[in-house]
């Protein structure tokens, strides 16, 4: 009988019970990562709703295009997932922010207070945008729009910080809910600078 911790209050599959593309899927994070993050061990519960989230996922933070960073979108996400009380979000996506900003301090601050973070005026920017459709979607403006094109971003740009932030609105509430917990690899990713 195992001491660890539950990864998530909902019954965990074994591997080998998976069908087999959901399988596929995990191996291949395992052999890239070296362990496989809980998040995928948990959604595999429900294998449609596995597909259709890391379809939508990879779509919008493996997307081609736009002016947003691999760093950008992982701030967004630490950003909002912090607003949510997301643990799991913010220790995943607060790792990937270390290693994509390679700042090892960033996802801290972001996740915390993204206004007291050591941040570029345009992060400052797209993360208020960002907390704001989080927080508070139907006050979003022209005027907000006006104030990322002045720092530079695109539509397709706004579009992503919107839909990063929505996504992960979804997923931080159902972690939340399944009580989903994060990796013990993941606290210590990044942290410090190679």
């Amino acid at each position: 009988m195992s001491t660890a911790p539950a990864i998530s209050r909902f019954p965990v599959p074994e591997l080998a019970d998976l069908p087999e593309d959901i399988r596929t899927v995990i191996l291949a994070v395992q052999e890239k990562a070296g362990f496989v993050p809980n998040v995928f061990l948990t959604l595999a519960h429900r294998p449609a709703e596995f597909r259709a989230f890391f379809a939508y996922h990879d779509a919008l933070m493996l997307r081609e295009g736009g002016t947003l960073t691999k760093a950008d979108r992982e701030m967004i996400v630490t950003a909002t997932s912090g607003r949510n009380q997301c643990l799991y979000c913010v220790v995943a996506h607060g790792a990937l922010l270390r290693i994509y900003s390679k700042q090892p301090l960033l996802a801290d601050q972001v996740a915390v207070n993204h206004r007291k973070a050591d941040i570029t005026p345009r992060q400052m920017a797209m993360l208020d945008f960002a907390v704001k459709v989080c927080l508070d979607s139907q006050s979003v403006s022209d005027e907000d729009h006006a104030i990322l094109r002045k720092h530079g971003f695109t539509e397709d740009d706004i579009w992503d910080i919107a839909a990063i932030t929505a996504f992960f609105g979804l997923s931080n509430r159902m972690a939340n809910a399944i009580s989903m917990r994060p990796n013990d690899e993941f606290f210590l990713m990044g942290r410090v600078p190679r």
